[in-house]
């Protein structure tokens, strides 16, 4: 593997970690402003936090 790519790698699992940091920033911020469920913000965070922890997963899993 060459240093490019082994940058590359760890780029993405960094920017994986920070997306998922967005996504427990924007349900703290929403259950703080005492939101329910239903609301936009709640639905907003998971799926961010979804996102990130796929492509970590999925960075994770290739071994290339």
């Amino acid at each position: 593997m060459t240093p490019g790519d082994q940058l590359y790698r760890a780029v993405t699992r960094i920017f994986s970690f920070i997306i998922i940091g967005f996504g427990i920033a924007i349900l703290i911020v929403t259950f703080a402003r005492g939101a329910s469920i239903g609301s936009a913000g709640i639905w907003i965070g998971m799926l961010f936090c979804a996102v990130g922890g796929a492509r970590l997963y999925i960075a994770l899993r290739t071994r290339n």
